[in-house]
């Protein structure tokens, strides 16, 4: 499968995102992995994390890069050698990737009921704007809180962090595609715009929330 959506969000942050396709065979016929990389998708159990692995570097070949321009640190968090941020996700048959001068972060998550069963391990702040008799909006809602959260941790990425006590979403509306966040943690306080959308792919069933944040 070709890319399936590009995001120019403006002149230095563009959004890739991939639909995976593919067979693992299909996919390892069209990148070159480094010697580390390959010990590492060697160890995976699961095929779809092999090839949803692999979905991101044919995302990062899109840009110009390769393997062996992506490196983790030591808590996992990707990053280029140049000056260029990049943040990774994938979720089920979709990879996406986020390449900014600004340091960013990204998350994609399947809409699914069982969020509500999960709401207070992440959610304290926005309880005050939450309503869950309306089960669909909520079940949104909630996805684009937990995405907004994750994506907030994997640009900051400090132990300790936690989503329920550290991070807060502001009030939002499905019908816009933006709001605000906030993490306060020990002495620190960062502010963070959020960015959110619905994706939805013709080959599979289910609706997808992407969410990126920026810090401020």
């Amino acid at each position: 499968m070709p890319l399936f959506q590009t995001i120019q969000f403006n002149e230095t942050t563009k959004i890739l995102i991939w639909e995976i396709t593919e067979s693992l065979e299909e996919l390892l016929s069209k990148v070159v992995l480094k010697e580390k990389t390959q010990k590492r998708l060697d160890g995976m159990k699961s095929q779809m994390h092999q090839r949803a692995f692999l979905s991101v570097r044919m995302l990062i070949q899109e840009m110009g890069f390769t393997d062996k321009d992506l490196h983790y640190d030591e808590f996992g968090k990707p990053y280029f050698d140049c000056h260029n941020y990049i943040s990774i996700t994938h979720s089920y048959h979709f990879a996406a990737i986020i390449i900014s001068c600004e340091t960013v972060g990204i998350d994609m998550e399947l809409q699914r009921e069982k969020i509500q069963r999960i709401a207070d391990k992440f959610t304290d702040y926005e309880c005050s704007y939450l309503d869950s008799s309306f089960t669909e909006e909520y079940i949104k809602k909630l996805t684009v809180i937990w995405g907004a959260k994750e994506a907030i941790f994997k640009i900051r990425n400090e132990k300790g962090i936690s989503f329920k006590d550290h991070i807060n979403v502001s009030n939002f509306s499905l019908d816009e595609t933006q709001t605000q966040a906030s993490l306060h943690f020990d002495n620190l306080v960062k502010d963070f715009d959020v960015h959110y959308k619905e994706i939805k792919s013709d080959n599979f069933e289910g609706t997808f929330t992407l969410v990126y944040a920026f810090e401020k």
